[in-house]
């Protein structure tokens, strides 16, 4: 089995910061890509970053210079650094990962659960 936890959600004001955390567990052989994706109420999901392995980055455009990806390897965790906050970004943020379970398994994307995150005015 493989799990992924995230952690960090929460009601803030706008202007201000969260940091969420992901920490992916069980029968892991790699990871490749991890990322964190949202969905506000009535929207469908959507990309918010994704980092690789060697730490490529990529950002939708409305959260560049505001949010920064970052993962630790070694403790299979992504982290998402959020701030100057807006209400737009109230949703459900969910993290993903591309793992694979043995040497010889594809990569499969694997979700967490979601963490709530509100922005108020």
């Amino acid at each position: 089995q493989v799990q992924l936890v995230e952690s960090g959600g929460g009601l803030v004001q706008a202007g201000g910061s969260l940091r969420l955390s992901c920490a992916a567990s069980g029968s892991i052989f790699s990871i490749n890509a991890m990322g964190w994706y949202r969905q506000a109420p009535g929207k469908q999901r959507e990309l918010v970053a994704t980092i690789t392995t060697g730490g490529n980055t990529n950002y939708e455009d409305s959260v560049k210079g505001r949010f920064t990806i970052s993962r630790d390897n070694a403790k299979n965790t992504v982290y998402l650094q959020m701030n100057s906050l807006k209400p737009e970004d109230t949703a459900v943020y969910y993290c993903n990962a591309e793992i694979k379970r043995s040497r010889w398994s594809t990569f499969i994307t694997y979700w967490g659960q979601g963490t709530q995150v509100t922005v108020s005015s």
